[in-house]
């Protein structure tokens, strides 16, 4: 019978073993290479990479734009793109001439020295994100442990407050969600977690502003960390209102803002604040600002700049610093210079959204012509479709909508006709690369999985 997702189950059980034997099948290389690698931890260099829909990853050969090809000699349109962190397509060639120049002629990896590269970088991040003063660290967890850190000292106060079933990385104070009584619990996979979460943390569902007054009244919230749009659980967008009515929320009970663009950095060339017109106290950011080169970046608001900087009991040097030895390094600035200036330009995420557009009306048209009930939603570059219609609201509802099964069919027929999706969701990213041709691909597939699909139900 089918489900709330518009299936039928036995069917798409049938369909799914089909297409995972047909996956490996076709690539023993991959099976092989995957099995050899008996001295990774899980088999593989980041336990992430065991997000696969059909057993075993892909190992990829090469990687350039919007395609990527595999060891079994295989060639896929990319709509994953990193997880975004290749949002400007795989070795854009202003960032690959940068970094080989900066390796091959001047040298200097790792120097814990300024380049003025980093100068350049600041002064386009604060002409994109209107945020004044900004540093840098290797992953935009790092940006956001940091800036939790620095605004706990100029507050006094411990807790922050985050959306249920948020994304900031692996920051331990994000992995709280709303639970059934409507109080703060830990999120389910919760790895060693140093202390119970609800002794750091806060947390409101998205699109809630008496929950998140509530929470705020407490008086102990030194920071609301939030992404502009939920992305990680599917992309969930504020309605109107939401985010003016946060703002003015953390200004009433003086709790700083700091808008996560790590992922909404697909709503234009300034993110969702320059987009939408947001005022945060601290913007956190990372993966796609340096076409693929590890970078995490934190920005400063004017007034909370000079409140740090008064503040002469903190040491902002040496054991308080943030980063590590590697943060700032000539590479990283090199590489996010030449993308900002030459790869992830206003006419770059013209043609993004552009096709974006095209992606999301695409979806709609097929899924409302296999009367599913589902629905598509887009963020700038970013299209996802959602096993649930209308569209999620809050990070809770994102959750229940998601159907395991489904989206594991989904991906693995699409791989298996050369089209990769984010293995975490049903998520598409353009790239400046990416053409409404490789949009149409993407579609012929998507409406054959969906023909297979409904057919014994017609």
């Amino acid at each position: 019978m089918p489900t709330d997702s518009g299936v039928d189950r036995a069917r798409l059980a049938a369909l799914a073993d089909r297409e995972r034997a047909s996956f490996a099948e076709r690539r023993p290389r991959s099976a092989a290479a995957y099995q050899r690698a008996d001295h990774l931890f899980g088999r593989v260099p980041m336990t992430w990479m065991n997000k696969t829909a059909a057993g075993f990853p892909i190992y990829f050969e090469t990687a350039h734009g919007n395609r990527i090809t595999d060891v079994d000699g295989h060639e896929y349109l990319d709509f994953c793109l990193g997880d975004t962190g290749a949002m400007a397509g795989h070795s854009p060639a202003p960032v690959v001439d940068a970094v080989t120049r900066r390796l091959a002629g001047p040298g200097g990896a790792t120097t814990m020295l300024p380049t003025e590269d980093a100068a350049a970088v600041g002064a386009e991040l604060a002409r994109r994100f209107g945020i004044p003063y900004w540093s840098f660290a290797l992953t935009a967890t790092d940006a956001n442990r940091w800036a939790i850190r620095l605004l706990r000292a100029v507050t006094g106060r411990p807790k922050i407050l985050v959306n249920s079933y948020c994304y900031h990385g692996s920051v331990d104070e994000s992995l709280i969600v709303v639970g059934p009584d409507g109080r703060g619990r830990s999120r389910e996979g919760n790895v060693g977690a140093p202390t119970d979460v609800t002794t750091t943390s806060r947390v409101a569902e998205f699109n809630d502003l008496e929950g998140l007054e509530r929470e705020l009244a407490h008086g102990d919230v030194a920071a609301v960390l939030m992404e502009p749009a939920l992305t990680n659980i599917g992309i969930v967008l504020p309605e109107p209102g939401y985010l003016a009515g946060v703002r003015e929320l953390t200004r009433t009970y003086g709790t700083y803002l700091i808008n996560d663009e790590t992922h909404t950095f697909s709503a234009g060339p300034g993110g969702a604040t320059a987009a939408w017109g947001l005022e945060p106290d601290v913007l956190t950011i990372g993966k796609a600002i340096a076409g693929g080169i590890p970078i995490g970046a934190y920005g400063l608001s004017a007034g909370l700049a000079e409140a740090i900087l008064a503040r002469t009991d903190l040491d902002l040097v040496d054991m308080g610093g943030v980063g590590g030895t590697l943060a700032g390094n000539p590479v990283s600035m090199a590489a996010a210079r030449a993308c900002l200036e030459h790869v992830l330009t206003e006419p770059a995420f013209d043609s993004m959204i552009a096709t974006a557009t095209a992606f999301a009306g695409g979806l709609r048209k097929i899924i409302e012509g296999y009367a599913l009930p589902w629905s598509v939603s887009r963020l700038g570059a970013r299209v996802e479709y959602r096993f649930a219609d209308p569209a999620p609201r809050n990070g809770t509802e994102s959750a229940a909508a998601a159907d395991g099964e489904l989206e594991d069919f989904l991906h693995t027929y699409l791989a298996n006709r050369g089209v990769l999706l984010t293995p975490f969701h049903n998520m598409a990213l353009m790239a400046p690369q990416t053409t409404v041709a490789d949009v149409e691909r993407h579609h012929e597939i998507f409406a054959a999985a969906l023909g297979e699909l409904t057919a014994a139900t017609a």
